[in-house]
């Protein structure tokens, strides 16, 4: 298991953190799957385009719309109750395949650390399964 971190800088924030999870995978398992977990309530990992900073635009905005901040029947008294509704809408977790010390992702995927709640210092753990031989 790994631990990284991930430093926002907004309420509401997506961060590619692809790189920072290609840095520490392990270099003695040639091929495997790595289990990209986030341990917080406002906050979830997705998969998603990385070629276009437009698309995380999109994707926070539409979120807004759909679950706003400023709500009066929402009864969370900590008053980030939108938060833990789009973190749990993205998910907690992302399980991808890696080989030859990257993530196994299509041309334009990244993986993204979704901050609802921010800004904070939050962690991501990641954890790491050797994709047994099979002949």
């Amino acid at each position: 298991m790994k631990e990284i971190t991930v430093k926002t800088r907004s309420r509401c924030e997506i961060v590619d953190i692809t790189q920072q999870i290609n840095a520490v995978l392990p270099a003695q398992i040639a091929e495997g799957t790595c289990l990209i977990y986030c341990p917080h309530t406002t906050a979830g990992i997705t998969v998603n385009e990385n070629y276009d900073p437009d698309v995380k635009h999109d994707i926070l905005a539409k979120l807004d719309r759909l679950i706003p901040h400023e709500e009066s029947f929402y009864r969370h008294e900590e008053g980030n109750s939108d938060a833990h509704l789009k973190a749990s809408l993205m998910g907690f977790s992302q399980l991808v395949p890696f080989r030859g010390g990257h993530l196994d992702l299509g041309t334009w995927q990244g993986i993204y650390f979704c901050e609802f709640d921010g800004p904070r210092i939050r962690k991501v753990r990641l954890y790491f399964q050797k994709t047994e031989d099979v002949e």
